[in-house]
Parts: C-alpha cells; structure tokens; sequence
C-alpha cells in the first residue's frame, strides 16, 4: 500500500462514520501550494459554504500578515477562520470534521483549531 492509498483508506473509514452521524461536514484537501474547505449537507447532495486560499477575501488577509505564501500553517489558519465565520452565516454551527485522510498535524490542524476559535462546533 502507498501513501496516497492508505491516506484514501483513512478517508474512507472518516466518511463512513460522518454519514452515521448525519451532521454537516467540514471537509478539507490539500497541495502543496494551496488549503480547500467546504462546508457539505448532511445529505452530502451540496456545498454550503467554502474557503480557500485562492479566494479573494482570502488572498488580502495573507497579503497582511507576515508571511506572503498559501502553502502554509498561518494561511490555514486563515482559511479556517473564513470558512467558520461563512459557516457561522449560512446557519451551520456544528460539523464533522472530514479531513480527507490526512493526518491531524500541520496545516490540518492549524484549520480545525482557527475554525474552533472563531465559533465552530467541531
């Protein structure tokens, strides 16, 4: 088994249980270069909310802070926060947290914590 089949293993296993529990998920992917978040139904049939660091909104908040690139923890963070505060909007305030099989350090983490720090339930 390689990486990327035992990260789609992992991500497998995550999304059979999310699915029991019937709640929104908050479903992340990642590249070197960029962090994607959205916010899916419970029916998994539509996106509710999304953030990514392509993003416009996104793109002047990390022009401001110290450091100028995407592919990083604080630009995570970043996103994070945008997509909880969209979530926040749209009326979700709980979700499942999907992290498409990649483990919870790094960048991964810096989202899920920046999302809990601006009000959502994960």
């Amino acid at each position: 088994m390689n990486k990327k089949q035992a990260r789609l293993r992992r991500a497998r296993k995550t999304r059979a249980r999310i699915r029991e529990q019937g709640i929104a998920r908050l479903v992340i992917f990642k590249t070197p270069r960029h962090i994607y978040a959205q916010v899916i139904a419970p029916e998994g049939d539509k996106v509710m909310v999304s953030a990514s660091t392509l993003d416009a909104k996104v793109k002047a908040d990390i022009s401001k802070g110290e450091s100028k690139y995407t592919g990083n923890v604080s630009a995570a963070g970043i996103v994070g926060r945008h997509v909880a505060e969209a979530a926040k909007a749209a009326g979700v305030t709980a979700v499942a947290f999907d992290r498409s099989g990649f483990k919870y350090h790094g960048r991964i983490k810096a989202l899920a914590d920046a999302a809990r720090e601006a009000g959502l339930a994960i």
